[in-house]
C-alpha cells in the first residue's frame, strides 16, 4: 500500500508562484508512472504533468513553460513548481502514482487559489 500526502497549496495572485510537494510512504516498487493532476470545480480531473517510468516528463498544454515537475528519490517525494500562476490554475491539486501491474493511489489533494 502506498500513502501520498500533498502539502504546500494555497492562495496566491495571479502571476505569482507556488511549489506543492507530494510525499510517498509505503511500497512504491518500480513504478509505472507518478505525477500531478488538478480537478477545477464542476471540472473533471486532469493531467497536468507526469514522469513516465522511463524517466520522461509530460505536461497539458496549458502548463507548458510555466510548471515544472521534479523529484527526489532519496525523499520519496515528488515537487511541482508552477510560476506565472492564472487564475485557470484554481484547483484541488493532487498526486498519483501508477504502480505495476494496475495499482493507482492518489493523495489526498491540496487546494491551490489563484486571484486576479
Amino acid at each position: 500500500q502506498v500513502q501520498l500526502v500533498e502539502s504546500g497549496g494555497g492562495s496566491v495572485q495571479a502571476g505569482g508562484s507556488l511549489t506543492v510537494s507530494c510525499a510517498a510512504s509505503g511500497s512504491l516498487g518500480v513504478l509505472k508512472a507518478m505525477g500531478w493532476y488538478r480537478q477545477a470545480p464542476g471540472q473533471q480531473r486532469e493531467l497536468v504533468a507526469t514522469f513516465t517510468s522511463g524517466g520522461a516528463t509530460d505536461y497539458a498544454d496549458s502548463v507548458k513553460g510555466r510548471f515544472s515537475i521534479s523529484r527526489d528519490n532519496n525523499k520519496n517525494t515528488m515537487y511541482l513548481q508552477m510560476n506565472n500562476l492564472e487564475p485557470e490554475d484554481t484547483a484541488v491539486y493532487y498526486c498519483r502514482v501508477d504502480q505495476y501491474p494496475s495499482r493507482i493511489s492518489w493523495g489526498q489533494g491540496t487546494q491551490v487559489t489563484v486571484s486576479a
